[in-house]
């Protein structure tokens, strides 16, 4: 009777994680074989093309393209958003008037999803509809924001609304640090002259390392998995000029019909992807010296 208890949570827990990992590393290791067949419109396991998919990949221009708007939007967008969220954190944490409501409004748009977010800024950024026609019916007749119909500008727009929907999830987590940290050492640098900025710069900062990596970390896994809001806002448009890798798999898949070649992209996201959480993982899970 006492086995079966002790095994019972074992019992309820083991069929999610069974199809958990069936459908998860199942379908990774299916799209891996995808990747070295040559199949178009229907999977085709008899022709073993090995690794021609992955040379045709590198070969085309428009590959090259997604990748460098990927990157554009990467860095831009990881960047200001710990940016931004950082500066709001540290603004609540001067404990504000309203701070409870500042702080749900800052994190509200972490609350919508891409495509919502990526549909609202297609509207204010459409040069016919948002911005520029405001400014145009209040008299500015010379203002101009039309860099969604420009094919050199357009990544920026996708960077813009992806700043402003996870700023507020970075400030989360920033601010999470920042009220972690013991007062009593901020009044001792206080104590010994250091002014606000310097106290935030040479010391807050630094102690929140641990938190500014997992916001990378978070943000730039979303960087690369930025299919919705690219989809919503400008389709990868102009022309395929937004381009990036997961709007790419999905044009090659399931539009052109070139499964094969869309599953190669998918892989080379995978390994980016792996690229960024693996070395994260080890980190955190390796034995240290004094844990043993």
């Amino acid at each position: 009777m006492r086995s079966l208890e002790a095994a019972l949570p074992k019992l309820v827990v083991a069929p999610a994680f069974v199809l958990g990992f069936a459908f998860i590393y199942g379908l990774m290791l299916w799209n891996g074989v995808l990747s070295v067949t040559g199949s178009r419109m229907l999977p085709n396991y008899e022709q073993f093309v090995g690794l021609a998919q992955y040379e045709r990949l590198f070969e085309m221009e428009r590959w090259w393209l997604a990748l460098k708007n990927l990157g554009i939007f990467s860095v831009l967008y990881v960047g200001g958003s710990m940016a931004l969220g950082l500066l709001l954190a540290i603004f609540l944490d001067q404990k504000v008037r309203g701070e409870g409501a500042l702080r749900t409004i800052y994190l509200y748009p972490m609350a919508l999803s891409f495509i919502v977010t990526g549909t609202a800024w297609k509207w204010i950024l459409n040069p016919g509809l948002g911005l520029e026609k405001l400014f145009h019916d209040l008299g500015w007749e010379s203002f101009a924001f039309d860099w969604l119909v420009q094919s050199d500008m357009a990544i920026y727009c996708v960077v813009i609304a992806g700043i402003w929907q996870s700023a507020g999830f970075a400030m989360a987590l920033f601010l999470a640090g920042l009220r972690g940290i013991d007062d009593s050492i901020i009044r001792a640098a206080q104590i010994d002259g250091a002014t606000l900025p310097q106290i935030y710069r040479r010391i807050i900062l630094p102690m929140l390392r641990p938190v500014v990596f997992s916001t990378v970390l978070v943000l730039a896994h979303l960087s690369i998995k930025s299919f919705d809001l690219v989809m919503a806002l400008t389709a990868g448009g102009p022309g395929y000029a937004t381009d990036v890798p997961a709007t790419f798999m999905f044009v090659m898949s399931f539009t052109r019909g070139q499964i094969g070649l869309g599953a190669a992209s998918a892989t080379m996201m995978l390994a980016t992807v792996a690229a960024i959480v693996v070395p994260y993982l080890y980190s955190e899970l390796r034995t240290r010296p004094h844990d043993r």
